[in-house]
């Protein structure tokens, strides 16, 4: 045995002036007494006020000692040299992944494994060794940093929780890589159940990889798929898939909810490694489903990993918007709608012939006689309409254009290069805010008249202005159609994967974007550019989703579903100690080619602190006063004259 710090073994002298308190102190103590005649307690008295005298034995003394010893030899800090992973600066790459959850040891998870092994690790770190522990989840985090304080790092170890998502192990690589630049003794030691993808690598890394496997069973049944459909005119249908990733046949119980309503509960018999998949139909009208399996009592095999076991699904809607188009031939304007994704431009000669369920109808030059029930576009109308317009003489005065730039319908619209000819006046549009205007008067405007959002373009944008010509033309027909019809925030074909970023696309209007996961605290985001990302999906469940106006107003909402459909994850079985492998680097299994150093002083301490007890014990036990009882005399009396 050695110590790190022999010098605090000097602090035994201490027990000198400890054994010289007990020889100069009195020995007086206060005793009640029933007569002064013991005047040989005189004697006793002058002889406890004698300076020096010999010692005899005593408990408090020893414990007092024993303690000194204890603690002395705590600060001396002794260890033995032990086998140890890693020495020198060394990374510890944490897997937290979603398989780490596996239950396949003991009852415990393999996480709580892979922190006993790191605990491991840290408890035989030498004097001058420095730490650094990266948990790797779907963001690399760094834990400690080139730490030397054992303390530090066992807590930042012990407080570590398992995710619910693929991690980022490339990140995380670089990461370790990164932290042992210009380091002559770098280790970086992987705990884990060696999930990683094909492919990763560990370039610029001047030292060595160590892998500690973690894991022992392959055993786990999960849902792989879960998705809703329906052709047009169709019910809906459900799909859906479970995998067994293990080698023997498992059987486990298929449930179905709707809107939390049970609607199916199958048990379904799954051979080892092979996966089933069945069509269901389904409710017509539903928000969300909800999938789960459960193991069955009947299964040979047991489920270790059930985090996979639960998805989610949304029934949402396409967000496709619906235009019709009536002109005699507008190239332009078709091509500018056609263009917008989402869009579904139908096209028609007729103004009298208005078919309805779309969402926008554009009149280009013919005006209708019956005004349909929809959001209306009129360019170049050749009358006005009552209850909406009217058309006032041809204006000429067509200098100065002028953009609204505080209103969002006009974002990005530059008309300063753009020319007009002419066009006609609108009169009685009080209802409509002016988008671009000119010398003569306004040459745009939008606004909301009996129910309906409508937009009047008074001129031909082909012949008399260069505006189709001109950048300014597309972006104005996709702002309106925005304003018309604002598309979803989201697209979501099915659901995301767990730790997968989500594209939020709010309309112009919107201020902010909020959040709300199946745990934990609302998230709000401001909206600063065309696109929004929210990056906080990391467990599974059901998103709700709301677009918020200036005002506060919900402008929109909707839900959508993030699942675990990672077969990576799913697939538990943990790759053998000489079986990992990275590009760019040779992994080596758990060797002892390394030299570490057990400590013992918490040990120690721990029985410093138990003797000091004990001592305070046994003081107050023989300082305690034993009062004479009142019936002494009585007993005293009655045993004479029983004599």
């Amino acid at each position: 045995m050695n110590f790190l710090t022999p010098l605090a073994l000097i602090g035994g002298l201490l027990a000198i002036p400890i054994i010289l308190l007990y020889m100069l102190r009195l020995r007086r103590r206060e005793v009640t007494i029933s007569s002064t005649f013991l005047w040989q307690q005189v004697i006793q008295d002058r002889e406890a006020n004698t300076p020096w005298q010999r010692l005899r034995r005593n408990l408090l003394l020893i414990l007092q000692l024993i303690i000194l010893a204890l603690l002395v030899l705590a600060l001396a800090r002794p260890f033995i040299t032990v086998d140890a992973v890693s020495a020198g600066q060394v990374t510890v790459l944490l897997d937290a992944s979603a398989s780490m959850n596996a239950t396949d040891i003991n009852g415990e998870t393999r996480f709580t494994q892979a922190q006993a092994q790191a605990l491991d690790i840290i408890d035989t770190l030498g004097a001058s060794d420095r730490l650094t522990v990266i948990r790797v989840a779907e963001v690399p985090q760094v834990l400690i940093s080139r730490s030397q304080d054992r303390g530090d790092a066992r807590r930042a170890v012990r407080d570590a929780t398992p995710s619910l998502t693929q991690p980022d192990w490339e990140a995380a690589l670089n990461l370790a890589a990164a932290g042992g630049t210009g380091s002559d003794d770098f280790t970086v030691v992987i705990i884990g159940d060696g999930g990683l993808p094909a492919g990763s690598g560990l370039p610029g890394i001047s030292g060595e990889v160590r892998y500690l496997p973690i894991g022992r069973s392959t055993e786990n049944v999960a849902l792989t798929a879960l998705a809703t459909g329906a052709l047009p005119g169709d019910d809906p249908e459900l799909y859906f898939q479970i995998t067994n990733y293990g080698q023997s046949e498992a059987v486990t119980v298929f449930t179905l909810f709707a809107d939390d309503e049970r609607i199916e509960s199958e048990t379904y018999t799954i051979p080892g490694g092979e996966s089933i998949s069945f069509v269901r139909p389904l409710p017509e009208e539903f928000g969300v489903l909800r999938a789960t399996l459960t193991e069955s009592v009947n299964s040979p095999v047991p489920d270790h990993l059930t985090a996979d076991n639960t998805a989610f699904a949304i029934i949402g809607e396409t967000g496709d918007r619906r235009v019709l188009l009536i002109t005699d031939g507008n190239r332009f304007l078709e091509q500018a709608l056609v263009s917008i994704p989402g869009l579904e431009v139908v096209r028609s000669s007729n103004p009298d012939d208005l078919p309805p369920g779309f969402d926008v109808y554009v009149f280009d030059q013919l005006v209708p006689t019956t005004i349909p029930d929809g959001d209306l576009m009129f360019i170049n109308p050749e009358r006005g309409v009552p209850g909406f317009f009217a058309l006032g003489a041809e204006i000429t005065e067509t200098a100065n254009p002028t953009v609204n730039r505080s209103d969002p319908r006009m974002q990005f619209v530059n008309v300063r290069p753009v020319t007009w000819l002419s066009f006609d006046a609108v009169l009685d549009a009080n209802w409509a805010d002016v988008l671009i205007s000119t010398d003569g008067g306004p040459v745009l405007l939008a606004g909301e008249v009996a129910g309906r959002q409508t937009v009047i373009m008074p001129f031909n944008p082909v012949t008399e202005s260069t505006l189709s010509l001109d950048l300014a033309w597309p972006i104005t027909v996709i702002n309106l159609m925005e304003w018309f019809t604002p598309r979803t925030a989201i697209t979501v074909a099915d659901s995301l994967s767990v730790g997968e970023s989500l594209l939020v696309r709010p309309p112009f209007e919107a201020e902010t974007v909020r959040i709300t996961p199946p745990e934990g605290d609302t998230v709000t985001l401001p909206v600063e550019r065309e696109t929004v990302v929210f990056a906080g999906t990391s467990e599974p469940g059901v998103y709700g989703l709301e677009v918020l106006a200036v005002d506060g107003g919900v402008i929109s909402s909707q839900d959508f579903a993030v699942n675990l459909f990672s077969p990576l994850e799913s697939q538990i079985a943990p790759v053998p100690a000489n079986g990992l492998t990275l590009q760019g680097v040779t992994v080596n299994p758990d060797t002892t080619e390394e030299l570490g150093q057990r400590e013992f002083w918490p040990i120690i301490a721990l029985l410093a602190l138990l003797v000091l007890m004990i001592e305070w014990y046994a003081y107050h036990r023989r300082n305690q006063v034993q009062m004479p009882s009142l019936l002494s005399p009585l007993r005293r009396r009655f045993a004479g004259a029983a004599g």
